[in-house]
């Protein structure tokens, strides 16, 4: 398996615990079983699968023609909360050993059942990688806890709505592990519709059963509201016999309460009733035909909700046990079926109408999407999940990586004649250096920059230093702290403008400072007296493929070129004037220049200050720096400043 670069095939566990939970596996288990180029299947079947009384639903999974590895026995019966809870810690018990054996490397868990729960907390407990099912659903009851439970076990997801896919997102789970496929059973019902569906219906209503004619009930305890759970199935099967219509009733599931509603449905007769049918199970394929043809279906199951849905067959929700579910407009919610008469209405409204297929839970081609997905989880990657949390203020302890590792930045030099890269420390000491000269265009220049910083921050690791960040620029300081600006783009001070008229910056303006003192611009005026054989004069001498710099120029002006002294004066004279402007504006108690053009520029700018600006400034002191790379120890102090501070 190239694509994850996996050396072996996958070998996926799918445990399946109900007949309700199959419908949504079992797709998968055949889009698996066909691929045995990329997979191993094995099959684990516990839960209600195995009990008589739900109806050994382990045998559809072998007419289906899957191999089961293994049986589990894990119901304890007693059907309230403590066999609930019991049953989940006999699972948990059993399943140590199974997954041993099989030592898959993913293991399938779907939905919100307990004995999912159970399955996730072995896989997880074990080090076996989890793909959850049908995740970032909402409903009510215990079921929700249970889900978003093992959603947090999870290492992949595999969510049927955009809905969903947000609420895993909010629950801090990683994007790039959430799959939207849709639901698996979606394939087969959006396919499932034209086929002989009156032998089916025959068969579980009765010869003389037309279609749109029936009902179909399905309802489950409530195991937060077990005794409300029970009086309103009771009030249902009132309704029900009430209508007068024939009606297929299934038995409840497995949960704390089923079997005081089982003793509901026995007191009033409904297995002996002439209308009604009473089933433990239903094969899925011929359920999908019962409900696609159906007048109406009745209860609480998430099916009414979500398959239904696909054939626009009228469904009635009863109670809270799908609060928050997604829902076509077949769906009737009666939150509060709390008498015979308002269910009886509903049945009413509801039955023998027909509403627009519904496609919110899938399209019909989720399993090829998630074989994709199984394909490229790759084993390699470490098994700790990461949850995405919402930025937080940092954490003030401390790791030991971060003590050994030196604090730096990233500084950048952008020169006329040379681009300078460094690597500084938090204490001021330049690790290492890069100088290369500058390209003549913007392209290759800034090719060049992110090709010296790549290289820096590569050698930043050898030499034990973490990079904090990239800083290029100045910077203005008030009151011991860096102005950022807004956009952290304050003190382009270079930008300043001194002329309406000026020479072409290249920053696109005219007559900024830079356009008159900075080492491009003092290299341009360099190489146009050059080009008029003016530059050089007694004393100076170039090699033939020696590039004019600003250091030509500086040297003429030195040797009597008053051509060269004009352009310095003026080039002086501009940075003064923009100085003057920092003055008026934000009245500094301290002027440094730095950089090799500063000591040349000192008087010019003294000189301007003392002509132009306002006597109430005219007292600044204007010194040079003399540190050694000031433009670089500056742009690494706008990171090291922001990145090191705790509170912004």
């Amino acid at each position: 398996m190239e694509k994850n670069g996996n050396n072996h095939k996958l070998r996926v566990c799918v445990a399946t615990c109900n007949r309700a939970d199959y419908s949504k596996l079992a797709p998968i288990m055949f889009g698996i079983k066909a691929e045995p180029q990329f997979f191993e299947l094995d099959v684990v079947v516990l839960g209600s699968h195995l009990i008589d009384d739900y109806g050994n639903t382990y045998r559809m999974i072998e007419q289906d023609d899957f191999d089961i590895h293994t049986r589990l026995h894990t119901i304890v019966r007693g059907e309230d909360e403590a066999a609930m809870v019991e049953s989940v810690g006999l699972a948990l018990v059993k399943l140590p050993d199974v997954l041993n054996r099989l030592k898959p490397d993913i293991m399938i868990v779907h939905g919100d059942r307990f004995d999912a729960l159970a399955l996730a907390t072995s896989a997880a407990l074990m080090n076996i990688r989890i793909l959850h099912i049908e995740g970032g659903e909402v409903s009510g009851t215990i079921d929700d806890s249970i889900r978003h439970a093992i959603t947090k076990l999870a290492h992949y997801h595999v969510c049927c709505t955009r809905s969903a896919e947000q609420h895993l997102i909010a629950m801090c789970e990683d994007h790039d592990r959430i799959l939207l496929a849709g639901c698996p059973s979606y394939d087969k019902l959006l396919s499932a519709k034209n086929k002989d569906y009156m032998s089916i219906i025959r068969m579980w209503l009765g010869e003389d059963v037309k279609t749109r004619d029936y009902i179909v009930a399905l309802q489950h305890p409530v195991t937060t509201d077990i005794k409300h759970s029970i009086k309103m199935f009771e009030l249902t099967l009132d309704a029900l016999i009430s209508f007068n219509k024939r009606t297929l009733v299934l038995f409840p599931n497995v949960d704390a309460g089923s079997k005081e509603m089982v003793r509901v449905m026995r007191k009033k007769g409904i297995e002996h009733h002439p209308n009604f049918r009473a089933v433990k199970h239903v094969p899925f394929d011929q359920f999908i035909q019962l409900v696609a043809h159906a007048g109406c279906m009745i209860g609480n199951s998430s099916c009414g909700v979500r398959e239904v849905g696909a054939f626009g067959t009228p469904v009635i929700n009863l109670g809270t046990r799908q609060t928050g579910r997604e829902t076509g407009e077949n769906v009737l919610h009666v939150r509060d079926a709390d008498t015979q008469d308002k269910i009886l209405h509903a049945l009413q409204l509801q039955f023998g109408k027909q509403y627009p297929c519904s496609k919110i839970y899938g399209d019909g081609n989720a399993v090829p999407r998630i074989l994709k997905f199984l394909k490229s989880i790759d084993l390699k990657e470490p098994l700790q999940k990461k949850f995405c949390f919402p930025p937080v203020k940092d954490n003030i302890s401390q790791d030991i990586d971060h003590i050994l590792e030196t604090q730096s930045a990233l500084a950048v030099d952008l020169g006329g004649t040379n681009l300078r890269v460094a690597i500084v420390s938090m204490k001021g000491e330049i690790v290492k250096k890069y100088t290369q000269l500058n390209p003549k265009t913007y392209e290759d220049r800034l090719e060049l920059i992110l090709k010296m910083c790549v290289e820096a921050a590569s050698e930043a690791v050898n030499v034990n230093c973490r990079i904090l960040g990239v800083g290029i620029g100045g910077g203005i300081i008030h009151q011991h702290e860096l102005i950022h600006g807004s956009s952290f783009c304050a003190a382009e001070l270079g930008h300043i403008v001194v002329s309406l008229d000026g020479p072409e910056c290249l920053c696109g303006s005219q007559g900024c400072i830079e356009a008159y003192a900075s080492g491009i611009a003092l290299q341009r005026e360099a190489k146009k007296l050059h080009d008029e054989d003016l530059l050089l004069v007694e004393g100076m001498s170039m090699k033939k493929e020696e590039v004019v710099s600003a250091a030509h120029l500086i040297q003429a002006a030195k040797l009597g070129n008053t051509k060269a002294d004009s352009i310095l004066r003026t080039a002086g004279t501009a940075l003064g004037l923009g100085v003057v402007n920092i003055l008026h504006t934000m009245n500094p108690s301290l002027v440094i220049l730095s950089g090799v053009l500063a000591s040349h520029y000192v008087n010019a700018v003294k000189d301007v200050i003392n002509r132009q600006a306002l006597s109430s400034v005219k007292t600044v002191d204007v010194v040079v720096s003399n540190l050694a790379d000031p433009a670089l120890l500056g742009a690494a102090s706008l990171v090291l400043d922001y990145t090191t501070r705790r509170i912004y």
